[in-house]
């Protein structure tokens, strides 16, 4: 039999035989632990789809009529690897944590998908080469998606091994607080994120939150509600600058306490640990009201900002992400950065060659 046309992503070990497995009309998906109920029940669902057949799922061992076996085992080197074995007399999916075993199953998935009941005898072994795989999924400035369309997304993403997903956000979380900031754009309310939250989880997927902390704020900043006289003066130093509401409103994107109001309502939502402060593309500082104290300090204003956001995301118990692109720029500040910050990297370009200096990333653009 030729090789599978399509596997997503491509195993890293695919051994083919001629042989083929006929599914039995009957057969038993058994599974060596409760806690593998939901693996089986997404290649049940599988099988129904794809085969029409409807197999019943047990636990245990001895059993006659096997189909398929998800088995739980120690011995197996990779956390999040996998062995598939198809043989002429059934399935068999191994691995060392539950993860792995849904990572074989979504393997097994796509050859019902395309082979139905005459599945093709062969080994796979595949682990991920990242512990993080993430999407982000910018829903601030385009059009703000529903509930159920995220959710159809967590499980495409789950079946390609994708385990992080982050919701770009600016001013489409509904913050108790700041009605106004949303009012009109159909945000993310926090039962939503709950329930997301609780979906991704089931689905081996990590959702991360991500507010942007220092650029992109013009939602925020055009209500006048946010003036500068209620901000600390290294908040209005760092954010003063930033694009300009109408004459007449001096703002700036939080009130009463900064950022961590917006971050004690918001955390409690997600059961990650980590947090995606963004940081990035502040492209009025060093302009307006930081001017004189970026010709002074220079790139020492956005660290002590950073440094400052950073302070209250552990207070809060998360680790804090945020975009490389100014601090790249000031290579000699990268060693005062807080040594568990996660510096990250996007490509303006289709095509982009990403290199490492220590701490730091950027990008060169190659077409």
């Amino acid at each position: 039999m030729d090789s599978p046309q399509l596997l997503l992503p491509v195993p890293r070990n695919l051994l083919l035989s001629e042989s083929v497995y006929a599914l039995p009309s009957q057969a038993l998906l058994v599974i060596s632990h409760s806690s593998l109920l939901f693996e089986a029940q997404s290649l049940q669902s599988a099988i129904s789809q794809f085969a029409n057949l409807n197999w019943d799922i047990v636990a245990g061992t001895n059993y006659p009529n096997i189909g398929v076996e998800l088995r739980l085992d120690d011995s197996q080197t990779h956390p999040e690897g996998y062995q598939l074995s198809i043989t002429s007399s059934g399935i068999t999916v191994t691995a060392k944590q539950a993860s792995g075993i849904f990572y074989g199953v979504c393997t097994l998935n796509q050859l019902l998908q395309q082979y139905q009941t005459q599945l093709p005898c062969l080994t796979i072994d595949d682990w991920p080469d990242f512990p993080a795989r993430g999407v982000m999924l910018d829903i601030s400035r385009d059009k703000v998606p529903t509930l159920q369309t995220i959710l159809d997304l967590v499980e495409k993403l789950a079946t390609l091994k994708v385990n992080q997903l982050q919701l770009y956000m600016e001013h489409t979380f509904a913050y108790r607080n700041h009605p106004d900031v949303w009012a009109e754009a159909t945000p993310f309310t926090g039962e939503d994120i709950l329930k997301l939250d609780a979906y991704c989880r089931q689905n081996g997927v990590e959702l991360v939150p991500n507010q942007n902390s220092l650029g992109h704020t013009e939602r925020w900043l055009k209500h006048a509600r946010y003036s500068f006289g209620r901000m600390p003066r290294w908040l209005r130093i760092t954010l003063g600058g930033h694009s300009p509401p109408p004459p007449s409103i001096r703002s700036t994107p939080a009130a009463s306490n900064s950022w961590r109001c917006l971050y004690d309502e918001l955390l409690p939502h997600f059961t990650s640990k980590l947090l995606n402060v963004g940081g990035d593309e502040p492209w009025e500082l060093g302009k307006g009201k930081s001017k004189s104290e970026v010709e002074a300090r220079g790139g020492r204003v956005y660290l002590d900002y950073i440094t400052k956001l950073h302070r209250e995301v552990t207070a809060r118990g998360h680790k804090m992400q945020f975009w490389g692109d100014i601090i790249v720029h000031y290579p000699d500040l990268v060693p005062e950065l807080p040594k568990d910050v996660t510096a990250m990297l996007w490509g303006y370009a289709r095509r982009t060659i990403i290199n490492w200096t220590g701490m730091v990333t950027w990008s060169v653009v190659t077409s």
